[in-house]
């Protein structure tokens, strides 16, 4: 039986992964060990069987010693141990939740809805990382890899909605701090029906702008706002963030002949469930139906919801996809 090493499993990606994996009976098709950087010797977390005690992420040959390493810890600990690793001659599974090894060649970016094909011709070939895409990337290819899969696409626009969970766990909780504040603030002129919309304005306008607003984590408010900034600037102009859907989308795919990808990236202030708004330019004349079928019948987790006041408010809003498997 496969030996599993996770780390990373306590934040926000790797929790959801841990629910999804222990509703799926997963983790009794292997040994798993789970390895921590701050709670080395306590015990570990209740999968439904016994475990060892959590392990020293750091500890290279205690790393070693399994054959696939699954990890959403974050970049900075990847940097420090996947060459420590590699180094010491583990021929081991890399799985990565971070970007660090995106676009390294000798790693794949697994979205395996849309490039199922492509993961499995590298398993076969001896590729050895395995590493998890951008968010909007995967949420955008998960909504229109059809089009994709077809060849239908010349070009594409992506102009992004991304919650507060993109950044992670402490920006969630800045979020709800902001609001929390404002809320607080706000409070009395709520209460008070005689009160105006402009005094309530000023208040919160006043809050936001205070020195003792809460914004470590973003640089800025996000709550009553938003953030029309993700990532470090590059020399092209974009943000890294921006660059990546250019980048990774075509390597998910493989393309023989790149597809055009450009947008802007938003912070908004959702705690989870990014939304994108993208502008496709077609290489041909299709009915709008037919470009429906092919949407809704690439993967098992992409609907199409009707285009309606009554079915958007009730179906695309982040509050409503939040929990769910939907696309």
């Amino acid at each position: 039986m496969a030996k599993v090493a996770f780390i990373g499993w306590r934040g926000m990606v790797g929790s959801v992964l841990m629910d999804r994996m222990i509703a799926e009976n997963d983790f009794s098709g292997f040994e798993a060990e789970f390895f921590t950087t701050s709670q080395v010797g306590q015990k570990g977390p209740d999968i439904g069987m016994d475990i060892p005690v959590l392990q020293d992420a750091y500890d290279i040959d205690k790393l070693s010693s399994a054959d696939i390493i699954v990890t959403c810890q974050g970049s900075g600990h990847t940097k420090e141990v996947y060459p420590k690793l590699r180094n010491s001659g583990w021929k081991g599974y890399w799985i990565d939740a971070a970007s660090a090894l995106r676009m390294e060649e000798d790693s794949i970016i697994v979205l395996d809805p849309v490039n199922q094909d492509v993961i499995d011709n590298s398993l076969n070939s001896g590729i050895k990382n395995y590493i998890g895409g951008n968010c909007t990337v995967s949420l955008m290819l998960m909504a229109v890899g059809g089009l994709f899969q077809e060849g239908l696409i010349d070009w594409l626009s992506s102009m992004t909605y991304q919650a507060a969970s993109g950044a992670g766990a402490k920006n969630m909780r800045e979020l709800v701090s902001q609001m929390a504040v404002i809320g607080n603030e706000a409070k009395s002129l709520l209460d008070n029906p005689a009160s105006t919309i402009q005094e309530l304005d000023s208040t919160v306008l006043a809050t936001m702008k205070g020195d003792t607003f809460p914004i470590d984590n973003f640089g800025t408010q996000l709550a009553g706002s938003v953030i029309p900034w993700i990532d470090t600037p590059l020399e092209s102009g974009q943000t890294r963030e921006e660059w990546k859907g250019y980048s990774e989308t075509n390597k998910i795919l493989q393309l023989k002949n790149p597809v055009p990808i450009d947008g802007i990236c938003v912070r908004i202030g959702a705690m989870r469930c990014h939304c994108q708004a993208l502008t496709i330019k077609l290489n041909k004349d299709i009915p709008v139906d037919e470009i429906e079928d092919i949407i809704k019948n690439a993967n098992d987790w992409v609907k199409v919801v009707p285009n309606t006041k009554e079915d958007t408010l009730k179906h695309l809003t982040p509050a409503a996809v939040t929990g769910t498997l939907t696309v």
